[in-house]
């Protein structure tokens, strides 16, 4: 079945839809994972919480997140911070560029939204570092509508169970926001989510033991190769990599100031000192370190 062909079908067959509706739902309401991020509607928490959650798996980032809560428990606290403050309440969760952001975004939202979190998706888009995904995630989570919420989950959900095919990132976002119940939208996201990351998982589906193995587009048809959810991202290799010196420098900074003669160190690289300046020059174009007098590196 073509991307095309798998929207129609699911759009228009309204006892698949109904059927699959109910499957979910009836999976949500037995219980889903608890997360303090689940157990709030705080617009400003479920922002950094989805911010945390980018790239970083929920296990990581629950230490972090409640100690950023109590740092920054609301939108005026983080922006009347400086980045540095921002920065270092960010250890351990890595992609610092995400803690720069997520302090600009603040900034905005007390300059033009009167520190509140606004209800619009055009709006939440506009601030730094909120795309497609965070934004809708934010007005699902945060103010319960019927926005359907895409990550690579619920991605892989829609294209094994709904499409039984591999779909674009515009027909999966348009079956999925064909598919939300009236008014169960919080619900309804939080368990496509859930049986994503602990039923239909990237490389073993649990088939045996998910509920919406009734209603599985690709089930039904033997699940034949190719598997047609979205295949992973790769990444270059973490270990060694410009990325890694990045991180135990902003690490290194995090503690305090870090001279030219302990910079190829604090980068893990003793003896490359000409790589160590690329990477402190490549946080400073970025905004998370600054030099001071005899290029003495701080956090901004």
């Amino acid at each position: 079945m073509s991307g095309s062909g798998a929207l129609s079908t699911v759009t228009s067959c309204g006892d698949r839809k109904g059927a699959l509706r109910r499957f979910v739902l009836r999976y949500g309401r037995s219980g889903l994972r608890t997360f303090p991020w689940r157990a709030t509607r705080d617009p400003w928490a479920i922002l950094v919480s989805e911010v945390m959650l980018q790239q970083t798996s929920p296990a990581r980032v629950l230490e972090p997140y409640s100690a950023f809560m109590k740092r920054f428990p609301t939108v005026r606290a983080c922006a009347a911070a400086s980045s540095g403050d921002v920065l270092r309440a960010w250890a351990g969760l890595g992609y610092n560029r995400r803690a720069r952001n997520l302090h600009a975004a603040a900034t905005v939202l007390v300059d033009r939204h009167g520190g509140r979190v606004p209800a619009e998706l055009g709006a939440l888009r506009a601030l730094p570092g909120v795309g497609p995904y965070t934004a809708r995630a934010v007005l699902a989570f945060a103010y319960e509508t019927d926005h359907a919420v895409v990550d690579v989950n619920v991605a892989r959900v829609i294209a094994r169970a709904v499409a039984g095919d591999g779909l674009s990132r515009a027909q999966t976002q348009a079956v999925a926001d064909g598919l939300v119940p009236p008014g169960r939208g919080w619900l309804w996201n939080q368990t496509l989510m859930e049986i994503g990351a602990v039923v239909c998982g990237a490389r073993v589906p649990a088939c045996d033991r998910c509920p919406l193995a009734p209603s599985c587009a690709w089930s039904a048809a033997g699940r034949p190769a190719p598997d047609p959810a979205p295949p992973p991202v790769r990444q270059s290799p973490f270990e060694g990599s410009d990325r890694q010196g990045r991180g135990r420098l902003v690490a290194a900074l995090r503690s305090g100031p870090v001279p030219p003669p302990r910079l190829a160190a604090a980068c893990g690289w003793p003896d490359d000192s000409r790589r160590a300046r690329r990477v402190a020059d490549s946080l400073v174009a970025d905004g998370l370190a600054r030099r001071g007098p005899g290029g003495v590196m701080t956090l901004p």
